[in-house]
């Protein structure tokens, strides 16, 4: 049995060739669609990732509302030297239907171990924002494309935190203390409202009233952060592993408004950040924009001004929307 992360890999290396198809260069797109063949015809996995988009797209409501499933399918089907060569005409939908299978590998891992997802107690999906009053009175708001199981019991309330990001609006109550757990730490309200975000290898909280304790896995030292810092915790993080000061009512004004405030972070992340409340996929070479950090504050409902300002903010970059599901962003050639 293929593995979710061999699969996974798979849907990367099909989003690069696909990016490769999409060039202007008449050669370049030929030399691309007979790799892009011999890449089929190397690993029988390969197949297998197709005849699994062709299953997942049966389910997804925009594609039947669109009529372009069929189309989509007899793309899937058809000989890849034929059709890549016609990319830029009327088999665009080809294009399509890869950048999808690259943005639903995560769902083929559920499909493979649907036990962790089912261990979500709410959720939300990208782009929508949802608020919950929880049994003790507690307030507990989620953003776009976050998941939390709650375990609340006699002696403690906890709040595990499987992605995403949260708001929690603490109620007191005395001898059953209230935790947010992920799988880089825990953090034991000692007050009222703060936020967490949860991201591949780093936790990230930040304080609007009150304070918290923290408690980094496996077995970090306890740490105080108190309204008006940040911390960021986990192997992946880059921030200074110490509280750092920020604007709490920025950081309010943010959540309310469904933005993100993002201070001196690499461009990647950042990326992957939007890449999360759209639908689609984000191309970029992580290494040739390692050098482009940002400070900004941007919106995660409207994603694609987000990538609009990133682009006027920032000459060297180049973003393309090949497709409303495939966004490459690159670095413009020197001269």
């Amino acid at each position: 049995m293929n593995s979710p992360a061999a699969m996974d890999g798979v849907a990367q290396q099909a989003a690069e060739w696909i990016v490769r198809l999409g060039t202007d260069d008449p050669q370049e797109r030929q030399a691309a669609a007979s790799g892009y063949a011999a890449w089929q015809a190397a690993d029988p996995r390969h197949a297998v990732a197709a005849e699994r988009l062709e299953k997942l797209m049966d389910g997804l409501e925009h594609i039947r509302r669109s009529g372009t499933q069929e189309t989509a399918r007899k793309a899937l089907r058809a000989a890849p030297d034929a059709a890549w060569t016609r990319l830029q005409g009327s088999t665009v939908a080809i294009l399509l239907v890869c950048a999808l299978a690259l943005s639903l590998s995560v769902w083929q891992v559920w499909q493979d171990d649907p036990a962790g997802r089912m261990l979500a107690n709410l959720r939300t999906e990208r782009g929508e924002w949802a608020s919950h009053t929880l049994d003790d009175g507690s307030r507990l708001s989620l953003g776009g494309a976050s998941e939390v199981s709650l375990d609340f019991n006699a002696r403690q309330r906890t709040v595990k935190l499987l992605q995403g990001a949260i708001l929690v609006n603490v109620a007191s109550e005395a001898g059953r203390p209230f935790v947010v757990e992920t799988e880089h730490g825990r953090i034991r309200a000692l007050g009222t409202r703060f936020l967490v975000s949860k991201e591949a290898g780093c936790t990230r909280l930040g304080m609007r009233e009150s304070r918290v304790e923290v408690r980094a896995a496996p077995a970090g030292f306890p740490a105080v952060v108190r309204a008006g810092e940040s911390l960021a915790f986990g192997p992946a993080c880059h921030e200074d592993p110490l509280p750092q000061p920020i604007d709490a009512d920025l950081l309010e004004a943010a959540w309310q408004t469904h933005q993100m405030v993002v201070r001196d972070r690499p461009l990647g992340e950042v990326l992957d950040a939007l890449a999360r409340q759209r639908y689609g996929y984000i191309h970029y070479d992580r290494e040739a924009i390692a050098n482009i950090r940002v400070s900004a504050v941007l919106s995660l409902t409207d994603t694609d001004r987000s990538l609009q300002l990133l682009a006027n903010s920032f000459p060297a970059l180049r973003i393309r929307s090949l497709t409303p599901y495939l966004v490459v962003v690159s670095r413009k050639a020197e001269r």
